[in-house]
């Protein structure tokens, strides 16, 4: 009987490296990759052409923003937040290790936030902000540190039609979205695949407006209460 696989199965560090590499490479060329999320399976690039492809292939409208590939490293950074809320991110990653994204003003003057193309960046943030995805799996992990490194800012959202449902298998994406990227990477399930379609929850730490009650709610709803004392704010 064939094994299933999951994205937190442990995967040796030379594969991980390798894997990151690989799609980071097809960024560069202004290519998209499909890539496992524990959230979901994500659609990514860096490029105007990338994110064009990826907006029309989702059928998505650019009312809503791709979100960032980030880490507490980068939301510290680029984030504009007083220290106790960058601390409140860093505790719950990493006394509970669950993923979520945070949306915050941002700092335009970052050199990674510099060099990103103009109509990347428009249909990317929305006003003054950026939701930066943490914490999203071993392989989302992997991307966030070499693109910081190299000093690449990395978007994009569900690997999914619109409206439709977040995607947990490399199977399940819709041939459309699939025939736009250069690399996919196949991990198996995601982690927290669910039935309701449900990807990352999405929080503004500005003033805790839930901006999307995503995979994690519940607990991440109980440690900002039990532990921090915040009621998140529902929309």
């Amino acid at each position: 009987m064939a094994v299933s696989r999951r994205t937190d199965d442990s995967i040796p560090a030379v594969r991980l490296r390798g894997d990151a590499e690989t799609v980071l490479a097809a960024l560069a060329g202004g290519g998209v990759a499909i890539v496992p999320l524990d959230v979901a399976y994500a659609v990514i690039g860096t490029s105007a052409a990338a994110i064009r492809s990826i907006f029309t292939a989702k059928e998505r409208s650019y009312e809503k923003p791709s979100g960032m590939f980030g880490n507490l490293d980068l939301s510290r950074e680029i984030h504009v937040l007083p220290p106790e809320k960058h601390e409140i991110a860093q505790r719950i990653i990493e006394g509970h290790g669950l993923p979520f994204s945070i949306v915050a003003d941002y700092r335009r003057d970052h050199p990674v936030m510099r060099a990103v193309d103009p109509f990347v960046l428009e249909n990317s943030t929305k006003g003054n902000t950026l939701d930066m995805l943490v914490n999203a799996g071993a392989l989302h992990n992997e991307i966030a540190r070499q693109s910081a490194e190299q000093g690449i800012a990395v978007f994009g959202s569900s690997a999914n039609r619109s409206l439709t449902g977040s995607r947990y298998r490399l199977a399940d994406i819709d041939p459309q979205v699939r025939a736009i990227a250069a690399v996919e990477i196949d991990h198996g399930a995601s982690k927290y695949a669910n039935p309701d379609g449900r990807s990352s929850t999405i929080i503004d730490f500005r003033d805790f407006r839930v901006v999307r009650q995503g995979v994690c709610f519940d607990r991440l709803n109980a440690i900002f209460r039990d532990e921090f004392g915040v009621t998140l704010r529902l929309s």
